[in-house]
């Protein structure tokens, strides 16, 4: 499918998503070998793999439309998410049932942010990916509601004419979301990303309620 003509005056660049990949990846090979899903490299090489395919289809910023590379963009975000969600099984299943890292309590402090960073860069791109069919989507306006609702949306004299979301709303609001367990100034306003942002709520709280308490008590 060809890309769409339009208005791309609100495209954005390619550079912070892949930046924040690119930190998933190194966080990824950081962890230790009993909290992550394969060998150390299998996950970077994968996500490296499909991030230099979506970035080769359409360099520079985004504004290429086309079911393939949509569906490149969707790939590389859900081998994302799905490394972060299985680290935080494993990892609150070693503070269940016991493992090296919940022994001691730098180790435990360690893989937990790691697990916890990676969780928040993973969900930051899910929210970036989705909504309002994506970044490219976005550009050339093609849905007029958003998934998600900004301040800038429910209010626009507080923003520019023509407001659009950047990579680095995502983020805040994955952050926010992560910290304060439920929306800030960020309104899930249909169901996926409802439930994308309660699962994350959940996730966050289990990370960090488990690892603070277990290493509280390894610190007694």
């Amino acid at each position: 499918m060809e890309p769409v003509r339009g208005e791309t005056g609100g495209a954005e660049a390619r550079w912070p998503m892949a930046g924040a990949i690119l930190s998933a990846m190194l966080l990824t090979a950081l962890l230790p070998d009993d909290v992550r899903l394969g060998p150390a490299w299998a996950l970077p090489l994968i996500e490296g793999v499909l991030l230099v395919a979506v970035i080769a289809a359409d360099p520079g910023s985004i504004t290429r439309r086309s079911r393939e590379l949509r569906a490149l963009s969707i790939a590389l975000v859900s081998v994302l998410v799905l490394g972060a969600l299985w680290s935080t099984v494993l990892l609150i299943d070693g503070l269940v049932h016991g493992s090296p890292q919940t022994n001691s309590a730098s180790d435990l402090l360690e893989a937990g942010s790691i697990v916890w960073l990676s969780n928040t860069i993973a969900f930051a791109l899910l929210y970036w990916e989705l909504d309002g069919g994506g970044a490219a989507a976005r550009a050339h306006e093609v849905l007029r509601h958003p998934d998600l609702a900004f301040p800038q949306h429910l209010n626009p004299k507080i923003g520019p004419p023509g407001w659009r979301p950047r990579f680095v709303d995502y983020v805040y609001l994955s952050f926010t979301n992560s910290m304060a367990f439920s929306p800030t100034d960020v309104m899930p306003l249909v169901p996926w990303a409802k439930l994308a942002m309660a699962v994350q709520a959940v996730i966050s709280l289990g990370i960090l309620g488990l690892v603070i308490a277990r290493a509280v008590n390894v610190f007694d």
